[in-house]
């Protein structure tokens, strides 16, 4: 019984064109981004909350009493309104420290909103060659199966009149078999990269060939946006810790309160004898906590600590992406070789394809070796195609390593 090529069955997916450019714009936009937005705005708001401490307040008031038994001091019933105005004049230096630990932590914070779209573009520049390397890998399956299927149906013919025997159709037919499979796994990893993207962007994804990264090598690097981040967050604990000792220093204040009284009093002779109606109260005051048991101590040793592990940390993190950055240099130069080896040996694998074929049409080398062959030359297609791919995403890594904005070198 001759076996029967099973038809080609591709999955479908919506197509609405973006290029690179489009799905990194659009990915800034998402909730996650949003959120890191807030988050600035609440430091900032916070910030301007610590700097507005530093006036003066002003209060006002006013009350009612209600006696039960009348004197020549307690009238009847009495209203009072008051205004009053305060002002901390010094309070060890926590003010001055808290604010100028908020400046840093709103830097961090910034710093953090440009790390996470640096993240989001890095992921998404991955994605977008990842997925044209994909692209090309369908293709070449896609020309390896339409010369298969051409060689089944000459089989088939030679067959049919006794010239060839079914095992050589049988290798064909199994081979088809196996590269439909394959297709329908890299359309799986294709569909894959489309939802990913979708979730990234929250929109309905297809992508626009054409884009690349710049083709640049930086000479100047400068640290990432997440380890400035975590250097702006080193500064800003040091400065929380450094304000934690206010409480070893007085405290001056000043207030000034003004009061207009009303006495009501149904004896018109204490009525009468009443000589204040208003009264204004100035008030300096100065207090100075000179024991609280090494509570103040421990609190900055708290603090201070939390400071050098924030400094341990980001000595290694800058470290860690100075190393990263030569990687990411070393793996380019790395992939231009590769691109040139894939040059090489996909003409080596069509002129032995093509030797191969003719030898294979006159019946001078079995299937076996055809097969082989033709494998090899559309491995070679889809190799050379995914190193070229490949290429961008390491160029892309050496810009996010050089502590650059992606986004500024799509092209």
């Amino acid at each position: 019984m001759i076996k029967k090529i099973f038809p080609l069955v591709v999955i479908p997916f919506t197509i609405y064109a973006q290029d690179l450019s489009k799905l990194v714009e659009e990915s800034f936009q998402n909730q996650l981004v949003n959120s890191s937005k807030y988050g600035v705005e609440s430091v900032r708001d916070q910030y301007e909350s610590v700097k507005n401490s530093y006036y003066p307040t002003v209060s006002i008031g006013a009350n009612y009493n209600k006696t039960d038994e009348e004197t020549a001091s307690t009238p009847d019933n009495s209203t009072a309104s008051w205004a009053n105005i305060n002002y901390v004049v010094y309070d060890g230096g926590k003010r001055g420290a808290t604010s100028d630990a908020l400046s840093f932590s709103i830097k961090s914070a910034s710093e953090d909103l440009t790390a996470l779209k640096n993240n989001i573009a890095l992921e998404i520049i991955n994605h977008y060659f990842n997925y044209y390397a994909l692209i090309s890998k369908k293709e070449a399956k896609l020309r390896e199966i339409e010369q298969l299927n051409a060689q089944y149906k000459r089989l088939k013919r030679f067959l049919d009149v006794g010239t060839t025997t079914s095992d050589e159709v049988d290798k064909i037919v199994s081979r088809v078999q196996s590269a439909t499979v394959v297709l329908h796994e890299i359309e799986l990893n294709i569909q894959t990269i489309i939802h990913n993207l979708q979730y990234l962007t929250t929109n309905e994804i297809s992508i626009e060939a054409g884009s690349t990264m710049k083709d640049t090598l930086l000479k100047q690097e400068s640290l990432r946006a997440d380890i400035k981040s975590l250097e702006h967050e080193m500064n800003a604990q040091l400065l929380t810790a450094r304000g934690s000792k206010s409480s070893n220093y007085p405290i001056l204040t000043l207030d000034d309160t003004y009061t207009n009284y009303d006495f009501n009093y149904d004896n018109a002779t204490y009525q009468n004898s009443v000589t204040m109606d208003e009264q204004n109260i100035f008030k300096a005051s100065l207090s100075w906590k000179i024991f609280d048991f090494g509570a103040t101590t421990r609190t900055y040793e708290s603090n201070y600590k939390k400071y050098l592990a924030l400094k341990s940390q980001y000595e290694y993190e800058k470290n860690k992406a100075s190393i990263d950055l030569k990687l990411a240099i070393k793996s380019y130069e790395i992939g231009k070789l590769k691109i040139e080896s894939a040059k090489s040996a996909l003409k080596a694998a069509n002129s032995t394809y093509n030797t191969i074929e003719k030898k294979y049409q006159n019946g001078l080398v079995d299937n076996v070796a055809y097969l082989e062959a033709l494998s090899e030359k559309y491995s070679a297609i889809s190799a050379l195609k995914s190193s070229q791919y490949d290429l961008e995403i390491k160029k892309a890594n050496i810009i996010y390593h050089s502590g650059k904005n992606l986004e500024d070198y799509i092209q």
